[in-house]
């Protein structure tokens, strides 16, 4: 049995690691399910209700509506969780609420990747998937946003299960200027996109979401919802190139019109043709320093 076979071996007789990974707070999926049905039918107060319930999650919750890259400011600084809601809208909330509930889920302590530096990340893609996914028409800008909030619950398995391996892959990774994934695959035999799909199916989260963790690293080899996981790769790209990435600048120069994902979601949205990179580059800049006091801010609350 080769090195590789032996080190995903170990991953498997480990699974019972995933047992030690909190899942996202209980109030979490009754209001994702609220939240799905007709807006006429929605009720604000029962969606605070909701909220009410996790002090720690209505806390967070305010701190992202006061901020400028989800809230309005049409009414100023958002002091009651009820305000927030009233504030934000439903098409937010949600986006907001499963934020809040997976910013947790890293292990107490010190770890090789700082928690923050990794959300700051993940938020980064969510919000450029978002923006990318209106633009183009691709798909829902709020599927679009949890898939790009979601996309490395691998890095999340690796922590909790094999904290030292995945801390020599990231030493490694960090030294050489190298993707984390190129790394993992020499260093552990697989990648957090392996990894993270076997929580992704022990969460069982939906099959679209599956792909994206699963994928996020090669496209080409999703056997659906192709366009979702090449966006979630663009984006991922995109901000491991900017300052959004793990804490370390990758020594490498990309392309981005020459990148396999790029060429797949291409092909499957005619509305990337005429799409303003320079403009999404700029507005990725601007989220830089919101997206570094938010997340800091979200961890105090």
């Amino acid at each position: 049995m080769t090195t590789a076979l032996v080190e995903k071996q170990v991953l498997l007789e480990r699974l019972d690691g995933l047992r030690q990974i909190p899942t996202i707070p209980a109030v979490l999926t009754p209001l994702l399910h609220y939240l799905q049905q007709p807006v006429e039918q929605i009720d604000l107060r029962e969606i605070t209700d909701f909220l009410a319930r996790d002090k720690s999650l209505a806390a967070q919750c305010l701190h992202m509506a006061n901020s400028p890259l989800f809230g309005s400011g049409r009414w100023g600084r958002v002091e009651s969780l009820r305000g927030a809601v009233v504030s934000l809208g439903v098409h937010h909330i949600s986006d907001i609420a499963m934020s809040c509930g997976v910013l947790n889920l890293l292990p107490a302590g010190k770890t090789s990747i700082d928690p923050t530096v990794f959300w700051e990340h993940s938020l980064g893609c969510a919000l450029v998937c978002r923006r990318l996914a209106r633009k183009i028409n691709l798909c829902d800008p709020g599927k679009a946003y949890l898939a790009g909030l979601l996309h490395d619950l691998g890095i999340i398995v690796n922590l909790w299960v094999l904290p030292k391996e995945f801390g020599a892959a990231f030493n490694i990774a960090r030294a050489e200027g190298i993707p984390l994934h190129e790394a993992e695959q020499r260093s552990l035999g697989f990648t957090h996109c392996d990894s993270g799909h076997l929580l992704a199916e022990n969460w069982g989260l939906a099959p679209d979401l599956i792909a994206v963790v699963t994928h996020h690293h090669s496209p080409e080899q999703s056997s659906q919802d192709s366009g979702l996981v090449a966006l979630v790769h663009v984006a991922d790209l995109l901000c491991r190139m900017s300052s959004l990435n793990y804490g370390y600048a990758e020594q490498r120069q990309v392309n981005l019109f020459e990148d396999d994902g790029f060429s797949l979601l291409a092909q499957i949205s005619t509305g990337l043709k005429n799409f303003d990179w320079a403009r999404l580059t700029f507005e990725l800049d601007s989220y830089m320093d919101e997206v570094h006091s938010l997340v800091r801010a979200i961890y105090r609350a």
